[in-house]
């Protein structure tokens, strides 16, 4: 009796982990796609709005939480800061230096300070995490007058 308890502790947390299994790279992106600013290039200057326009090639665009169509993903623009080392692993933070483009959007109009400004785009899958091996865009400065 002891032992089949056991085994029921161990089946009820396989059954609550398993979701948190799914980690960043399950979702495969295909060879030799890629993410791009279209209208920005590195060293542009700017004024505000600065309307950002997203390229993508090898991929479609679907809305966030759509989970079943292949090579599919939405945009994610980061402002001032990087994606790196385990940050790939897990869903991409929302905030005001990680801007969600969830429902699809191919691009935005941002206000930013007066200064140099990082740009990067990072395409993520149904639930937000970067694809296997990630989407990125080269990191561009911009300034904005």
């Amino acid at each position: 009796m002891f032992e089949v308890r056991n085994l029921f502790a161990i089946a009820a947390l396989a059954a609550f982990l398993a979701p948190v299994s799914v980690q960043a790279g399950e979702t495969p992106a295909p060879e030799g796609a890629k993410v791009y600013f279209i209208n920005l290039k590195d060293g542009d200057t700017v004024a505000n709005p600065v309307k950002i326009q997203f390229g993508l090639s090898g991929m479609g665009v679907a809305p966030a939480g759509v989970e079943d169509k292949k090579n599919t993903g939405h945009h994610h623009l980061l402002i001032d800061t990087t994606l790196e080392g385990e940050a790939l692993n897990e869903p991409i933070p929302s905030d005001d230096q990680h801007r969600h483009f969830g429902g699809g959007q191919t691009e935005t109009s941002v206000e930013l300070p007066a200064g140099p400004h990082t740009l990067q785009l990072v395409l993520g899958d149904w639930s937000h995490i970067p694809h296997n091996p990630p989407v990125m865009s080269e990191r561009i400065t911009i300034t904005v007058k």
